[in-house]
């Protein structure tokens, strides 16, 4: 057995919810030593580029996750202005893209998951997205760790799904089966001029929390079942490039398009690295 499949194995018995609430703890806490030493072995563990954040002076940050969720300058990532375009909702690496297959998604070699299953068992949600397109973006600890809206759209539903925390990293999705629809995590269902748009906001071990905009702190709490919003009156419109929430601490997201409705760019395939608001499809006529 290799390190990493042992270290994969061990996931398995680790109380992830726990070592969650754990981390959660240490990157809130606001006294000033610790937090700044923190801040600053990430900054120079995995190369944050501090240039691009509206605030560079890491004494600004009353956080760990203030500093983990921060804003970035206006003008460092300028949003794509094609026609017809789909922009790239977050900073990341794309994991996988393409189509779903009568409601299959590709994770890695030789593993799937149902579109089903990621949005919490419901086959009638699920339905709209059956042989439509799908891309995953994995978020690193150096990336910005704020989501952004692909298209223009109105929130239709928000669904909260129980799960596992398990990484997302490489290693971990290229062994776990199903991992994207075992892990706790947050959908959120759009209508856009190209038709039902999902994004999936995927926890991970020591994802502290998700968030939206129009909501707030989603998880935590934990669940055992799940629970949806539906929005039919006053619901929330977000435009193109706007932020729809953030991963305090850092994880996924998927993005879901109907059949016949949407496309991505060629050069837009795995292990790509993307920044946010970028060209990477266009919706079709």
């Amino acid at each position: 057995m290799t390190t990493q499949e042992a270290l994969t194995k061990l996931q398995y018995i680790l109380p992830h919810h726990a070592l969650s609430k754990m981390m959660s703890k240490l990157t809130h806490c606001e006294n000033k030593i610790w937090k700044n030493l923190f801040i600053k072995q990430i900054i120079k563990h995995y190369g944050v580029n501090m240039n691009e954040a509206l605030e560079q002076d890491i004494n600004t940050f009353k956080s760990f996750n203030h500093f983990f969720t921060r804003e970035l300058n206006s003008n460092v990532r300028p949003l794509t202005t094609s026609p017809n375009a789909i922009a790239c909702p977050a900073d990341g690496t794309v994991s996988q893209a393409g189509k779903i297959n009568d409601g299959d998604i590709f994770q890695a070699k030789g593993k799937n998951f149902t579109v089903t299953d990621l949005l919490g068992g419901d086959s009638k949600r699920a339905e709209p997205f059956n042989n439509g397109v799908f891309t995953t973006i994995y978020l690193s600890p150096k990336d910005y760790h704020r989501l952004h809206m692909p298209l223009t759209g109105t929130l239709t539903e928000m669904v909260h799904i129980p799960g596992r925390l398990f990484s997302v990293n490489t290693a971990t999705t290229n062994s776990v089966p199903g991992l994207f629809a075992r892990n706790e995590r947050v959908a959120a269902i759009f209508d856009t001029d190209a038709g039902p748009m999902a994004l999936v906001l995927v926890g991970a071990i020591f994802v502290s929390s998700i968030e939206t905009v129009w909501h707030g702190v989603v998880t935590p709490p934990s669940i055992t079942s799940v629970r949806s919003w539906q929005y039919q009156e006053n619901a929330p419109v977000l435009k193109m490039g706007e932020e729809m929430g953030r991963f305090n601490m850092g994880s996924t997201i998927i993005v879901l398009l109907a059949k016949n409705k949407a496309e991505w760019d060629s050069n837009f395939t795995a292990e790509k690295v993307v920044k946010l608001g970028e060209h990477i499809g266009n919706t079709l006529a």
